[in-house]
């Protein structure tokens, strides 16, 4: 429910609450009208006729009484708050919004206003919508993903060596905008992966996987969103991107950005804190508080930080760096967002030579799960598998490896609009890149035989035209 629903229905709730009131009101109310108005006139006469004229300033419009359905939110601080039980209404409704509607219910039932005719309304009112929600089929759950967005086209697009890779992988600020806008319009609401499906022990004291139970209103449509490469590399700087993660003011996971002036500024400059302000606005795109999977490697940093081995010596302030990601792993989490590995040396694990696979995924272990805590979802890089189109056994030595070292969920990536496979120790899932050579090649001008993202947005509203074009082929990728 959004905040205009909310106040919509408040207003509601205070209608009915004066309307008992209306029969007596309405003859006082009729009895000024007739009085004020002949006030009025006699006062108007004057004024326009017999009074000198005057020079008057500019009119102030009156103050209203009441916010309006397009006015103020009720909790700006320009809007009186709320108190009491509109208040704890009002925090169930956000619950509600993002359809956990079990959670609504528990906080008025739990409440002191337990007994208000006000609460039991709304509870009645969660419980009619939650009748009529449809259980989602999650082998029709589609998986996007980005790399770190270009806050300026300027820097990133300046002609030099690295301008064709950005434009290649990376997504725009305002592209990824315009994709939030769209999916939003279109009934998408963000879920987890481990909304999706998630192990259970079994009768017999097996670990399987089974099914979640995505729960949404009728013609929405759940997809889950990932960002590789969450590590602000070194070669990116001064190219017109975030600089490093950090904790806002808010107790929010947010970004700090290097300007060309020698000064940092802190604020919405990557994926993290731009979906979280879209989710803020719109709190239906969010299935029960989900974010993102954000994933790492470790060979250049975490999150902007130099923690890995190499910078022992090296960092004079490697061990609070590594506090610091302790810290924003944590602040994630706890944030709804899901942490996530992209193997340690970005390798690709289904080619290098089971020796090295081995070796990147202790490193994995050891440098950065060690700093971000228990992970269970691996984002390959370049989307390259270890198997094939069949499920995972343990006959896979790869697979049994990674397995014991607790991953569960495992995307690769594919440009169809749905790839989910579950096995019955694990979950697969194919990811559909929204970078600058997918739009590219999905618009008109570039005359594709078949277009990829159409049921995601219409393209030639979202690309940036900022970009260089045409955009290289991913071969050409430097």
């Amino acid at each position: 429910m959004s905040k205009r629903d909310y106040r919509k229905r408040f207003f509601r709730r205070k209608f009915r609450e004066v309307s008992r009131f209306l029969p007596m009101t309405a003859v006082i109310f009729l009895s000024a009208f007739i009085i004020g108005g002949s006030i009025y006139l006699i006062n108007d006469f004057y004024s326009y006729y017999l009074a000198p004229a005057v020079s008057s300033g500019p009119e102030t419009p009156p103050e209203h009484l009441f916010f309006s359905d397009e006015g103020a939110d009720p909790t700006e601080e320009t809007a009186e708050p709320l108190t009491g039980v509109d208040a704890v209404i009002y925090d169930a409704d956000r619950l509600a919004a993002g359809y956990d509607y079990d959670a609504a219910i528990q906080l008025l039932s739990q409440s002191e206003y337990a007994a208000d005719p006000k609460a039991a309304e709304a509870i009645a009112g969660y419980e009619a919508t939650k009748s009529t929600l449809v259980r989602a089929d999650i082998s029709e759950v589609t998986h996007v993903f980005f790399h770190t967005l270009i806050m300026d086209t300027s820097k990133a697009f300046d002609g030099d060596s690295r301008q064709d890779g950005y434009n290649q992988m990376m997504t725009t600020k305002d592209e990824f905008l315009r994709i939030l806008q769209s999916m939003y319009e279109r009934g998408y609401v963000l879920v987890r992966i481990h909304d999706m499906a998630h192990e259970e022990i079994d009768e017999n004291g097996n670990a399987v996987f089974v099914e979640g139970d995505i729960m949404l209103p009728e013609g929405k449509k759940p997809f889950v969103m990932s960002q590789d490469d969450v590590c602000y590399y070194e070669y990116m700087e001064g190219d017109g991107f975030a600089s490093r993660l950090v904790i806002g003011e808010d107790g929010k996971p947010t970004c700090e950005m290097d300007l060309e002036d020698g000064t940092t500024v802190t604020g919405s400059y990557d994926l993290i804190p731009l979906l979280e302000d879209f989710i803020q606005e719109h709190p239906d795109f969010s299935y029960k508080g989900a974010r993102a999977i954000i994933a790492f490697t470790g060979y250049n940093g975490v999150m902007g930080y130099r923690t890995d081995a190499a910078y022992e010596g090296v960092n004079p302030n490697l061990e609070q760096d590594r506090e610091t990601v302790r810290q924003l792993a944590q602040c994630l989490r706890d944030n709804g967002w899901e942490l996530a590995s992209h193997s340690w040396g970005h390798r690709n694990l289904g080619a290098i030579t089971y020796e090295e696979f081995v070796t990147d995924t202790d490193k994995w272990e050891d440098q950065v799960e060690s700093l971000i805590g228990p992970t269970d979802i691996i984002l390959y890089p370049f989307g390259a598998e270890i198997g094939d189109w069949h499920p995972y056994t343990m006959d896979n030595e790869r697979f049994a490896y990674l397995h014991e070292k607790g991953f569960r969920y495992f995307c690769n990536v594919d440009s169809r609009q749905y790839w989910v496979q579950l096995g019955e120790d694990h979950m697969r899932q194919g990811r559909r890149n929204l970078d600058g050579y997918r739009m590219y090649y999905d618009l008109p001008e570039s005359g594709p035989v078949k277009t990829y993202l159409e049921d995601l947005m219409d393209v030639e509203e979202v690309f940036d035209r900022s970009r260089p074009v045409p955009v290289p082929p991913m071969s050409q990728s430097s």
